[in-house]
């Protein structure tokens, strides 16, 4: 088994990835948001919060992902440049 080590992530890449995993965990948080609006504020009420927090759950949460990859990737990529990089084992 070969260990090789990782040197560095790629930035754009790393950062669209985050981005989708966190797309859909927001989809999932605005699905329980919409369900929860729509127990507690009624059905005109609960409908309207429940379209917003399907479609702007996803969209923030996209957004933090993609920002919080980029901005790891980069310090990773700083700190293992300098230090050393993530051993990884390979079969």
């Amino acid at each position: 088994m070969a260990k090789q080590e990782l040197k560095s992530i790629g930035v754009l890449s790393f950062a669209v990835v985050l981005g989708l995993v966190y797309a859909v965990m927001g989809l999932v948080m605005g699905i329980i948001m919409a369900l929860g609006g729509a127990s507690i504020g009624g059905a005109a009420a609960g409908g309207i919060i429940g379209i917003f927090s399907i479609i702007i759950a996803p969209i923030m949460f996209f957004i933090m992902g993609f920002i919080g990859g980029a901005i790891f990737a980069l310090l990773y990529n700083f700190v293992a440049d300098k230090y050393q990089g993530i051993e990884l084992e390979f079969k």
